[in-house]
């Protein structure tokens, strides 16, 4: 009984404080853990010297952290005391001590040697010339040093990347950058500049991985006395755009040079040797230096470029003067200014500009402030009976009576073949002001008749044909830049028509969207200067990026319109770019177009320096017998695809051949006593302004013209023979 109380007893108690008991005991077992597992001292440990280094009392000492943590070697103040071997590692976190390291330094870290690539912009050749001088100053026996035009590059290949190089090398971009008051491409690579630094998708930054850059600018103080007035303007703004791409990194300044004064050599030679000096101080690990102009933030530099699109805004106010006002306050709409003081749209060619006087001199007669007139030579050569151009033979155009002008001086291409000397504005969008219309077609006659009656005295002059002259019957928009750029260029077309002239506009496949809304055109021609990318890259070098893309749809456009234009492709051949081996590739562009006439003409050489600097001489200038060859070459693969086309004309002189679609253009006169077929490649004019009058819809065919003279006929040349031939030198030729 005593037995089974006392445990009853004790079973109450338990129940009664086994909470309190069980807390009681988990104390002890931890305290006992605690006492049995101590830890014990170690008998090794680092032991840093307190003793303070002179060289290192300077120094900051903090932790840089790379993609991956870098070795960093033991400091040599550290001593180390080893009484034994190491039982093992230590727990807890690791202290590690580093050294900060400049932005310099980290970018040249690895780098050995510097190899500069020298990027330029000519228009005349004198500025690629320096460069070309420059290239060889700095190649040496082991390392040639790569020279870029800017208007051949693709600016994506240089400018969003760093390209790759050898490891131990970094690479230095050297600017030399001429400034114009005219459109070049230029502009458009200040645009790739100003999108690759706005391009949200891009790395702030991307060229930052350069050693270096550097600009070298060239001016003219005559007309631009000093650089807030525009004296080496574009390279300025290179020099700025630079600035942020590379975070900064500015080689060395901007050198600025004066063409206009003595010293042009000196000044180069100068700019030159501080770039080798900061070439060695890069290769030796020293980096830019500090305190250098443009080394530091762009964003903190007051000389860097402003990003508000030339629209003034008011200072930033401070924090501590900012003043909220309550909504009850506000008894009446805040005052809202709608005014802009965004510049007003600039005149094309200024009248006091290079650009005017240039082309003024070369016999052009500005209209407007983008509009242009000249006399063709064949104009002087028809009046004097000594023969008309090509158009003449295939078209039936009388030379002497025809007007070549252009609503627009500006282009989208810097073909390589081009005779205007490179000094037309270019541009890939109309930034312009624009001129009205009538303005022009009024514009465009006076000053065509003006030169007509300056030719009155000329020896030789026909009067029957000067009489004919004066009454203008076509009208050439081919003169210079696109005229299908023109915003009004369907009005322009309008009003010609009105007063019965004909219009040949030629477009050189660029502004497809122009080309889609382009209203009735006598003769529509679209220049096909190659026929893959590369090669339309090569000899057209045009503006836009999607330059290809804007040249096929150009094709499909010109298609969807063979049943209302009478459509030309017009093929200008340049031996050793767009002649071996691209008769298939011309031959699959006009089974996607189906044009209805193939002109193919071996390029005119130019002389200019610009054709040299791209390479082109005499040497690419094919002979009429090279020319035949091909379009023999191109007729058979087109025969291939099913397409049925043949020569309907030649005029050898121009060194020109006419392609026409037989099932069109090949057939049996109205009036002919016999079944034969001929070719009808002329054009019949009065029932083109008759069509075109009666509001009614029409095609190609429905203003054929009578059949094709003898003469112009493959085999015969192509020379009226009621004109007289005459040598270089105004000699008969029998």
């Amino acid at each position: 009984m005593v037995a089974s109380e006392l445990l009853e007893e004790a079973i109450s108690i338990w129940h009664a404080h086994r909470h309190g008991l069980l807390v009681l005991i988990s104390i002890i077992i931890i305290v006992l853990r605690l006492v049995v597992f101590k830890p014990r001292p170690q008998a090794h440990e680092n032991v840093i010297n307190d003793t303070p280094d002179p060289k290192a009392a300077s120094r900051t000492e903090v932790t840089h952290y790379h993609e991956k943590p870098p070795l960093i070697a033991p400091p040599s103040n550290l001593r180390v005391v080893d009484n034994g071997p190491r039982p093992g590692l230590r727990s807890g976190p690791k202290r590690i001590s580093g050294k900060r390291f400049s932005p310099d330094k980290i970018a040249n870290e690895h780098t050995v040697s510097v190899r500069p690539v020298i990027f330029y912009f000519s228009v005349g050749g004198s500025t690629r010339a320096r460069a070309e001088e420059l290239a060889q100053s700095f190649s040496t026996s082991s390392q040639t040093v790569a020279c870029h035009d800017l208007a051949e590059i693709d600016h994506d290949d240089f400018f969003i990347t760093v390209p790759e190089t050898k490891a131990g090398t970094s690479l230095l971009y050297l600017l030399l950058i001429p400034s114009y008051d005219i459109d070049t491409e230029l502009a458009n690579f200040l645009a790739n500049l100003a999108e690759i630094h706005h391009d949200f998708r891009i790395d702030t930054g991307p060229l930052a991985q350069l050693a270096g850059y550097s600009v070298l600018g060239f001016g003219d103080s005559q007309d631009w006395p000093t650089e807030r007035e525009g004296f080496c303007s574009q390279a300025i703004e290179v020099d700025q755009w630079m600035s942020k791409l590379t975070a900064g990194r500015r080689a060395f300044p901007l050198g600025l040079v004066d063409v206009k004064k003595t010293g042009v050599s000196a000044r180069i030679d100068e700019w030159h040797r501080g770039v080798e000096d900061i070439m060695r101080d890069l290769a030796q690990g020293k980096g830019l230096g500090e305190g250098v102009s443009g080394s530091g933030d762009p964003y903190e530099s007051g000389d860097e470029i402003e990003e508000d699109d030339g629209i003034e805004t008011a200072p930033r106010p401070s924090k501590t003067s900012k003043v909220t006002t309550d909504l009850e306050d506000i008894r009446a709409p805040p005052p809202v200014d709608f005014t802009t003081t965004a510049s007003a749209p600039k005149a094309m060619v200024p009248v006091a500009s290079p650009t005017y006087n240039s082309l003024t001199k070369q016999g052009y007669s500005i209209v407007g402030s983008h509009s242009g007139v000249k006399i063709c030579r064949w104009t002087k050569s028809a009046l004097r009976g000594r023969g008309s151009c090509y158009k003449y033979s295939f078209y039936g155009i009388a030379s002497h009576r025809c007007m070549e002008a252009t609503p627009s001086l500006s282009c989208s291409n810097k073909c390589v073949f081009c005779w205007r000397h490179g000094t037309n504005p270019v541009g890939t969008t109309w930034r312009w002001q624009v001129d009205q219309p009538d303005l022009i077609f009024d514009g465009i006659k006076k000053e065509h008749y003006r030169k007509i009656k300056m030719l009155r005295g000329v020896p030789g002059v026909r009067a029957e044909r000067f009489e004919e002259g004066m009454r203008i019957r076509h009208c050439a928009l081919s003169l210079v830049g696109e005229p299908i750029f023109y915003p009004f260029i369907n009005e322009l077309l309008a009003m010609l028509h009105k007063e019965h002239i004909s219009s040949f506009l030629v477009c050189n496949a660029q502004h497809p969207d122009q080309l889609a809304t382009l209203g009735p055109v006598t003769q529509l021609y679209v220049s096909i200067d190659a026929s893959n990318k590369e090669s339309l890259r090569r000899i057209d070098r045009p503006l836009h990026r999607d330059y290809w893309e804007r040249f096929i749809r150009c094709m499909d456009i010109l298609r969807a319109k063979r049943n209302t234009h009478r459509t030309v492709f017009r093929l200008t051949l340049v031996k050793g770019f767009n002649i071996e081996e691209e008769a298939e590739g011309y031959a699959d562009l006009v089974e996607r177009a189906l044009p209805s006439f193939i002109e193919v003409k071996g390029v005119t050489y130019c002389g200019t320096s610009t054709a040299a600097g791209a390479g082109l001489t005499m040497q690419n200038v094919p002979f009429y017998e090279e020319v035949t060859a091909f379009v023999l070459a191109l007729e058979a693969a087109l025969l291939k695809r099913g397409l049925d086309y043949g020569i309907g004309a030649e005029h050898a002189h121009s060194c020109c051949i006419l392609l026409a679609d037989k099932k069109r253009y090949f057939k049996v006169p109205k009036d002919a006593q016999d079944n034969v077929k001929r070719w009808h490649t002329l054009i019949d004019y009065p029932s083109f302004f008759s069509l075109l009058e009666s509001g009614k819809p029409f095609g190609p065919e429905d203003y054929i013209g009578s059949p094709t003279a003898e003469w112009a006929l493959w085999g015969n040349g192509g020379f009226d023979p009621r004109d007289e031939r005459v040598d270089r030198k105004g000699r008969a030729i029998v």
